[in-house]
C-alpha cells in the first residue's frame, strides 16, 4: 500500500516527521495494519495476542508524505504485571503522538477495554481515526457501522490481511496528522542545516548558545533537559547557518522509555533534515558506546560528518594521551571526518569549527570526472590487482560516480569484489580525492558473460 517506492526517505520532508500511535486491544490486527501502511512486512505477526510488547517506530509514506508509524503492545483492561507495562508503553504512545489510529475487531464488536481505550484518548485530546478492522467483505460492513456507538466518529472499514478499504484509511490519517514542508536540498534555497548530536549533557546546547553569541537554548547540568529540536539560525564565519539542537541520545530507541524514546526519534528526524552533523564527544570521559552508535547514525544515514571533542579546557596531558589511544580504537571506522578541540564553555577553538563543517560540506558535494576516476582505478588495479580466488581475478573494467550528497561509486567488474578489496578502494579514493567529512558508498556490479540469459 505505500507509495514511495525508491523514494529516499530521508529527503523528503523537513520539520519533525509526524509521529502515529498505532493503538488497540491484542491480537484485533495492529501489526497486520502496520505492515499494509508500510507495504512490507516488518511488524512481527502472529495469530497469537500480545506477541508486540514495545513501541516499535517504522518509517512510512503515503500520497509523498512521509511519518512514522509506531506500533504498540495490546491493551488489556485493568492488567497486571507486564500486561500493566505493555498498556502503559501505549498510553505513552497516545501522549507523546501527533495523531492515533485506533484499531477495533469489527467482528467483535465494541468491548470495555475499548471502551476504556476511548477514555484514555479523550483525555488526551489528539486526533483519533477509528478502524474498524477485520471487514473482508460487504457482509461484514454492517458489523463496522457498530462502533460509531464508539463516539469516535466515522470508523473506517478495512481489511488489513487483504488490503480492503485501506486507501481511504490512509488519506484519513493524512488529514490528521499535521503538515510537514517539502524538503529541498539546494544550497540557495536557505541556509546550510547543521545537526548538533550527542548523549545527554555533553554541551549540544552550550555550543549552540556559544555560536550564536547569546542565551538561546535552555542549560542545564541535568541530563536530558532538551526533548525536542530547536532551529536556531546563526551568523558564524559570515555565513548563515541554520543548527538544530537535538535531545541527547541516552539508549537504544527500543529500551527508552516515555519521552526519552520520542526523543530519540526526533533526534533521527533532525539528522534527516540536516546536511552535516556535529557529534558532540565528552572529551573528560571515556568515550562509550553511544558516542560510537551516534557516529554510526550518521555514517548511515549518508550525511556529512564532523567531531567535535568538548571540555578540551578541563583535559590534562595523561588524558589526551589516553583519548588518542581511545579514538584509534573505537573511531577506527571514521578516520576522515575533520576533528576539533572546542570549550563551549570557554569558547576556546570556536572559530575552528566552521572552516571543518565548511570542508565536509564540500566533499559530501562533490563529484569526480569519469575519465580522472577511470584513469586513477586503471592505474590502481594494475598496481594492485584484485587477489586471485578459486583460479579467478576480476577486475574492475570501469567506474562512474552515480551521486553527491553523499558521493556514491559504482564500479563495474568482470567478478565479485572480496569487501577487504572495496575498503581498500574506498582508501585510496580518500587519499586522492579528499572527501574529508564525508560517507561514501561503493557499489559493485558485476557483468555478466555474453550467453546467459
Amino acid at each position: 500500500m505505500s507509495e514511495h517506492g525508491d523514494t529516499d526517505l530521508a529527503t523528503t520532508e523537513s520539520g519533525p516527521v509526524p509521529v502515529l500511535a498505532v493503538v488497540g486491544r491484542p491480537n484485533v490486527g495492529k501489526s497486520t495494519l502496520v505492515n499494509r501502511i508500510l507495504g512490507r512486512r516488518e511488524a512481527v505477526v502472529e495469530d497469537v495476542p500480545g506477541v508486540t510488547r514495545d513501541r516499535v517506530p517504522y518509517d512510512a509514506m503515503w500520497n509523498g508524505r512521509r511519518f512514522t508509524v509506531v506500533d504498540t503492545g495490546g491493551w488489556e483492561h485493568d492488567a497486571k504485571g507486564l500486561q500493566a507495562q505493555v498498556a502503559g508503553q501505549a498510553e505513552v504512545a497516545i501522549t507523546l503522538a501527533d495523531a492515533v489510529l485506533f484499531v477495533v475487531d469489527a467482528t467483535v464488536g465494541p468491548t470495555d477495554t475499548d471502551e476504556a481505550v476511548v477514555r484514555v484518548l479523550r483525555r488526551a485530546g489528539k486526533p483519533v481515526v477509528l478502524v474498524a478492522n477485520k471487514v473482508d467483505d460487504a457482509k461484514t460492513e454492517a458489523d463496522a457501522a457498530a462502533l460509531w456507538s464508539l463516539g469516535l466518529g466515522e470508523p473506517y472499514a478495512v481489511s488489513a490481511l487483504h488490503g480492503r478499504g485501506s486507501g481511504d484509511l490512509l488519506d484519513a490519517v493524512l488529514e490528521a496528522l499535521p503538515e510537514t514542508p517539502a524538503e529541498n536540498f539546494d544550497e540557495e534555497a536557505g541556509p546550510r542545516r547543521v545537526a548538533l548530536l550527542g548523549r545527554p549533557n555533553v554541551g549540544k546546547s552550550s555550543l549552540l548558545n556559544q555560536v550564536a553569541g547569546e542565551q538561546r537554548v535552555v542549560v542545564d547540568s541535568v541530563a536530558g533537559t532538551t526533548r525536542d529540536p530547536v532551529d536556531e539560525l546563526v551568523e558564524l564565519g559570515g555565513k548563515t547557518w541554520k543548527f538544530v539542537d537535538t535531545a541527547g541520545i541516552r539508549r537504544r530507541a527500543r529500551q527508552s522509555s516515555g519521552t526519552d524514546y520520542y526523543a530519540t526519534l526526533r533526534t533521527q528526524s533532525a539528522l534527516d533534515r540536516a546536511e552535516v552533523a556535529v557529534v558532540l564527544i565528552d572529551a573528560s570521559e571515556q568515550l562509550s558506546e553511544q558516542d560510537t552508535r551516534i557516529i554510526s547514525m550518521v555514517v548511515e544515514s549518508g550525511r556529512a560528518l564532523v567531531i567535535a571533542y568538548n571540555k578540551w579546557d578541563l583535559l590534562d596531558e595523561e588524558r589526551r594521551f589516553y583519548l588518542e589511544r581511545e579514538i584509534e580504537r573505537d573511531l577506527v571506522q571514521v578516520p576522515w571526518a575533520p576533528r576539533v578541540n572546542v570549550s563551549a564553555r570557554t569558547g576556546r577553538h570556536m572559530d575552528k569549527l566552521v572552516p571543518a563543517i565548511e570542508t565536509a560540506l564540500e566533499s559530501w558535494d562533490s563529484r569526480v570526472p569519469t575519465g580522472r576516476l577511470n584513469s586513477f582505478l586503471g592505474e590502481l588495479v594494475s598496481a594492485h590487482p584484485h587477489p586471485i580466488r578459486g583460479g579467478k581475478q576480476p577486475r574492475i573494467l570501469f567506474a562512474t560516480q552515480a551521486d553527491t550528497r553523499p558521493p556514491r561509486f559504482v564500479l563495474f567488474a568482470s567478478g565479485f569484489l572480496e569487501a577487504g578489496y572495496r575498503r581498500f578502494v574506498e582508501r585510496r579514493l580518500r587519499e586522492e580525492f579528499g572527501f574529508l567529512g564525508t560517507p561514501i558508498e561503493i557499489s559493485v556490479r558485476v557483468r555478466e558473460k555474453r550467453g546467459r540469459g
